[in-house]
């Protein structure tokens, strides 16, 4: 997998695009519990007051709430006094539209601060204004504070205080008394509202500032407005960075998967008879096509889950930490560590089937494929139904395979719905327990929850990638096979030049063959030239190695054994295209391409002009088939040449080898299905083009050999014969046999030119 992965760097400058987008994704997903906890908090709550420090305050409270000297002091200069006496008419009626009690007294309002001032603010403000808030509110309590008050005082001031206000008493205090007293009274509200002092003080803040005549319901609104806007803001920038992720990874994972697969089919072009041997057809196509789907949706997922979900998990985790004052961390850890034996379970469990899925998917596609190549054959047989069975079992097969796998993967939803849902019930309670202790407000148990939600849902797309991940790693591994294998036949460094003084010339020295991993040679001690301006015919019966001989030529094998040289030079020290594009080489069976006729004999060079195209299709006698369609050469053909014969299909695969004008011909039986007569004057025509050129023809019919200049008789992959026809009916008994198994002795005591014009008659 990590050897596919590689390949992602050329498309470096995407990666850089999807990290981007990813980072803004996850800051701006870890941002939005968050605003859900100030609305709660703040907005709802607090009606939309963020701190306890006033932005407004009466000149009275501000000389009422009991501070030292050196705290005021500093409280004062980041206030500004407000004064009618000080202000010009149009200013002071703008301030009274704000604040009504200006009316009455003055004000002080708040100087623009830093965000430390604000912390030292309200350090200081905030029990000074609840023990101002409680002395005006609960009047119950005060004659005991009052009380308490006077006997921290000398005896001959008592008297004078006795019938003064709690907070008259208060200010007569010298400062360490009063200091003193603060403290006292700050203990008194500590046990009262606990960690909750900065909300206590709110609700002073409040309380004055109704006083002051501000309108809380539209700070309320403001607030939570603004709030609201900005949350739809940020939810906007994460669903423009998920576009954007899911933009560049879908674009980048599919360019991977186009290269794979034009990687994968140039290998396989590369691949000798001997590759294709260890590969089928059929799983090569999976593997081109199945597999790498599987490599292209992991790929993009992955890079959605390898950066966004550690930093969504880690993100999450640490503002858990700090709403909920690593009470609720329990919880989490707890969720995790289920997530993962979830996950492992899973994966144990789901990572053997896998395999054998992609295995089932390649005998299924293995099977269809030779019923519909073979459903003539079926159907002449009456074998429908036993096809049918045969399709019917590994169609199940794979569907019990499919079945369980998805079983197990739809099993880890709801698991996981259910794990999720006892998160949030733990959260609940464990939160529930912290705000009635008042060291958590209910906005930030929302926003934990919210966390949690996240830390969970990154793991899940970890879990969810580690499931697909075992299918992607053997889909990997399937396309690293064939990208790995190495060649049997491929080009040395440095290779020659074709001799153009041997030009045609083809030699077989001592040339002996042996398939891959077979304990017997094929072919022994061969031994023959072919020259241009001759036809060499090679003839034996079935299984003798008259098709292994010609497949060296082209070098579908090569030789074990000895030397075969075209052009003076061996082949080995040729390069393939050289070597190819001097033979013209028409297999055994025809094979046709879809499109038209017409594409199919350019198929060598698809500039070739048409006036070739007629006298290549002219020669191999398909003129007159091709002249009775009403599309002519324009024609089309269907995958594999099913919609023409198989004589026609023969004649388009010679015509396609003429017009490509090579050195050498080589027919590997390419004319058995062909009737006497188009056989005769198909190789009569191609004497006219083929004069100075080497023809090698493979045949079974003895008719088709008579007129060669050289036949190589093959019995058991030995040469047992070599020479014209008369000689080898006096020499070579094997020729003989196959002669007089094919003609009469009357027939073959003609010349070749009698035997052919009786034959065409």
């Amino acid at each position: 997998m990590l050897k596919l992965l590689s390949k992602v760097r050329n498309s470096w400058k995407s990666v850089i695009i999807i990290i981007i987008f990813l980072i803004i994704q996850a800051m701006t997903e870890l941002s939005l519990p968050d605003y859900t906890s100030k609305i709660i908090n703040i907005g709802i709550q607090q009606n939309g007051i963020e701190n306890c420090i006033p932005m407004v305050i009466r000149q009275s409270s501000m000389e009422n709430i009991f501070l030292a000297t050196d705290e005021k002091d500093y409280i004062l200069n980041n206030y500004t006094l407000i004064s009618k006496n000080k202000l010009s008419q149009k200013e002071y009626e703008n301030y009274l539209k704000k604040y009504p009690v200006l009316e009455n007294e003055n004000v002080y309002i708040l100087n623009k601060i830093s965000k430390d001032d604000t912390e030292k603010l309200k350090n200081i403000f905030a029990k000074p204004l609840i023990m101002l808030y409680f002395i005006q509110t609960s009047e119950s309590q005060v004659e005991l504070m009052k009380q308490y008050v006077l006997s921290l005082m000398p005896a001959e001031n008592v008297n004078v205080l006795r019938n003064s206000s709690l907070i008259e008493v208060v200010k007569h205090l010298p400062d360490d008394k009063r200091k003193e007293l603060v403290g006292v009274f700050g203990k008194l509200i500590d046990n009262k509202v606990g960690g909750m002092t900065d909300q206590a003080g709110i609700i002073a803040v409040k309380k004055e500032y109704e006083a002051v005549g501000l309108d809380l319901n539209k700070i309320q609104s403001d607030y939570i407005w603004k709030s609201g806007l900005q949350m739809l803001g940020v939810a906007f920038l994460v669903m423009i960075s998920g576009v954007g992720v899911m933009f560049f990874a879908s674009g980048l994972a599919c360019r991977l998967a186009r290269d794979l697969r034009e990687q994968v089919f140039t290998k396989v072009l590369k691949y000798s008879n001997k590759e294709f041997k260890d590969f089928s057809t059929a799983t090569l196509i999976t593997r081109s096509t199945n597999d790498i789907q599987q490599i292209q949706g992991m790929i993009q997922m992955l890079f959605r889950t390898i950066i966004f979900a550690p930093i969504m998990g880690i993100g999450g985790l640490l503002r858990v930490i700090t709403k909920s004052n690593t009470s609720m961390i329990w919880i989490i850890g707890l969720a995790i560590a289920c997530i993962i034996i979830c996950v492992i379970v899973l994966f144990i469990v789901a990572m053997p089937k896998f395999k054998k899925l992609q295995d089932l998917i390649d005998k299924l596609n293995l099977v269809a494929r030779e019923i519909l190549t073979g459903l003539p054959v079926i159907r002449a047989f009456h074998k429908e139904k036993v096809e049918e069975e045969r399709f019917d079992k590994a169609n199940i097969d794979l569907t019990k395979v499919n079945i369980f796998v998805n079983r197990v993967m739809s099993f880890m939803m709801p698991l996981l719905t259910l794990l999720m849902n006892a998160i949030m019930i733990l959260i609940i309670w464990s939160g529930g327990h912290n705000i009635d202790s008042g060291t958590m407000q209910v906005g930030d148990m929302m926003a934990v929850m919210q966390y949690t939600m996240q830390i969970v849902m990154a793991f899940l797309m970890v879990s969810i990638v580690s499931i697909m991940l075992p299918r992607a790693m053997i889909s990997a591994r399937r396309i690293n096979e064939i990208l790995d294998k190495e060649l049997a036949i491929t080009d040395k460094d440095k290779t020659k030049k074709l001799d153009k003084s041997k030009k045609g010339l083809v030699e077989f020295k001592n040339v002996s063959f042996r398939y891959p991993d077979a304990d017997t040679e094929i072919l022994t001690d061969i031994n023959f030239t072919a020259k241009p301006g001759e036809t060499t015919a090679i003839i034996g019966s079935t299984g003798s190695g008259k098709s292994t001989v010609v497949n060296l030529i082209p070098r579908f094998y090569d030789v074990t054994g000895g030397e075969l040289c075209v052009d003076g030079v061996n082949i080995k020290d040729l390069s393939q295209s050289d070597l190819r594009n001097v033979i013209g080489f028409v297999p055994q069976k025809g094979v046709l391409f879809s499109g038209t006729i017409e594409s199919n004999i350019k198929f060598a060079n698809e500039k070739m002009s048409d006036k070739k195209m007629y006298e290549a299709a002219r020669i191999a006698q398909a003129t007159e088939f091709i002249e009775e369609k009403l599309e002519k050469y324009k024609s089309p053909i269907s995958q594999g040449g099913t919609n023409v014969s198989g004589g026609q299909k023969q004649r388009l695969s010679i015509a396609r080898a003429i017009a490509s004008d090579p050195e050498i011909y080589v027919f590997d039986d390419s004319f058995s299905a062909l009737d006497y007569k188009t056989d005769s004057k198909l190789r009569e025509d191609l004497k006219e083009v083929t004069k100075d050129k080497t023809v090698i023809i493979v045949a079974q019919r003895i008719n088709t050999v008579l007129n060669a200049d050289q036949i190589i008789t093959l019995d058991e992959g030995k040469i047992v014969g070599i020479g014209k026809h008369e000689e080898l009916m006096k020499s070579c008994e094997t020729y003989k046999q196959i002669a007089l198994s094919q003609l009469t002795e009357e027939e073959l005591s003609r010349s070749g030119e009698e035997v052919k014009t009786n034959n065409g008659k």
